[in-house]
């Protein structure tokens, strides 16, 4: 049976499945993008533009067919998949709008005469492994850079999402991108196949750490550049607020969003303890107070996580914080696929969970004495994805952010994410950036082009 399947979390039932690619339509796959690309990259930049904005513009026309689809995959709330086309069409029409910047030329200063720039081309046949949590955001901020500069894509998406995968297929075609788009049901072996051949000049994984150094792994073998981003286990640190509601309600929503299955989710709630108790209740009621349903209700705030599997897990990693001395605040008992808001604390450092990521509704929440101690406690992780930082002190903000060891940083606000805002991390968090001019610079040849007097 194929791996690629819709398996609705909500009840457990296999809805569809399509087969996995043979290794002749691999082959043609790749020849079929290869083929494209030299004509792909010499299209004009506004033709290349229009038929990339054309695609946004599909996004916004198949809106609510889109979000059931992923509601069904991987059982999203239905107005957060809403939301989640919504962004990804915005995402497509941003790098559309801005074509003719992230191709330009670079003009640089020399000493001699003549004139030097910087011309960015593209490179060629680039694969993109794709996961669950996000599927048409994913993508978006992927396929839409590479495209507009001139790249083709190969895509190869989770296997739970493989009707979604063939529905952004289908709206690249209806917006004439033919063979510069093309979906892929293949197996891993089948991937690994892809990033050595000689036509492939890039893979961009967005995964776990485990796949991640396994992408990374052939791609250094075969000498292909790769963009890897990982997990997250993001810090929000709490020193000072003016309104503590509505600091609890960012944090609920930082952690909550998705099901609490997003990579730069808040996960760690560090405050300083002359807020903690306060914040500590006000945080246990609103995330056991989150209510668990149906994900095509509009009130359901958490749906079933993306799978049975996915749920065991992180049940097997709250019962293991306990077992190991933490405590259960709230939460904590699954339901199938299930699982509610789950509040922890009193997690020390010779625990796991002092090191995993919680990849879903479970935040852990820590009390810390001052500004140096809740820093030292941020930094302490191997991820370095995003952040959070609440006071009511600028100066005080803009420390912390120069010393937080994290891709990102966010100052009193919480879910900001825009077209424009470049995403990423360093440490186990990733290599690489994606959204605004950042990700366009990816898989580009950043040509020097010098021409003397």
């Amino acid at each position: 049976m194929s791996d690629y399947a819709v398996v609705n979390p909500a009840t457990g039932e296999t809805l569809a499945t399509y087969p996995t690619i043979t290794d002749e339509a691999l082959e043609a796959a790749i020849a079929g993008a290869d083929a494209a690309y030299r004509t792909w990259r010499t299209t004009s930049v506004d033709e290349r533009a229009a038929r990339i904005r054309k695609v946004a513009d599909l996004h916004r026309e198949r809106r609510d067919e889109l979000a059931e689809i992923i509601v069904r995959e991987m059982g999203k709330p239905l107005q957060a998949a809403l939301g989640e086309v919504d962004f990804a069409a915005d995402i497509t029409q941003y790098y559309a709008d801005h074509a003719d910047r992230i191709t330009g030329d670079q003009p640089l200063e020399i000493d001699g005469e003549g004139t030097a720039v910087i011309r960015r081309t593209p490179l060629g046949v680039l694969l993109g492994i794709m996961p669950w949590n996000f599927p048409y955001y994913q993508v978006a901020r992927f396929a839409a850079p590479n495209l507009v500069v001139g790249n083709t894509i190969l895509l190869k998406h989770a296997p739970q999402c493989p009707e979604s995968a063939a529905a952004i297929e289908k709206i690249y075609a209806d917006a004439g991108l033919g063979a510069e788009y093309t979906n892929i049901y293949a197996t891993n072996d089948q991937a690994a196949t892809v990033i050595a051949d000689r036509r492939v000049q890039g893979v961009s994984v967005t995964g776990s750490e485990r796949a991640g150094a396994a992408v990374a792994e052939i791609a250094g073998r075969n000498l292909k550049k790769v963009a890897l981003e990982l997990g997250g286990s993001d810090p929000f640190i709490l020193l000072s607020t003016d309104d503590l509601d509505a600091t609890v309600e960012a944090a609920v929503a930082a952690r909550l969003d998705n099901n609490g299955q997003s990579c730069n989710a808040a996960k760690r709630f560090i405050v300083v303890e002359g807020l903690y108790d306060a914040f500590l209740e006000k945080f246990t009621a609103a995330m056991a107070g989150a209510k668990v349903g149906d994900p095509f209700a509009d009130d359901t705030v958490l749906g079933p996580l993306s799978s049975l599997t996915a749920a065991e897990r992180l049940a097997a990693q709250v019962d293991n914080a306990v077992a190991q001395g933490a405590t259960l605040v709230a939460g904590g008992e699954r339901d199938g696929a299930y699982y509610p808001g789950t509040v922890l604390t009193g997690v020390t450092s010779d625990m796991d969970a002092y090191r995993e990521e919680f990849f879903g509704p479970v935040g852990v929440v820590y009390k810390v004495a001052d500004e140096d101690e809740a820093v030292a406690l941020a930094n302490d992780t191997s991820f370095g994805l995003g952040s959070y930082v609440f006071t009511t002190d600028e100066e005080q903000a803009q420390r912390i952010a120069d010393k937080i060891d994290a891709g990102m940083v966010y100052v009193n606000v919480v879910l900001a994410d825009e077209p424009a805002l470049p995403f990423g991390g360093v440490k186990r968090s990733g290599t690489a950036r994606e959204m605004g001019f950042l990700a366009a610079d990816e898989f580009v040849n950043k040509k020097l082009i010098r021409v003397g007097a």
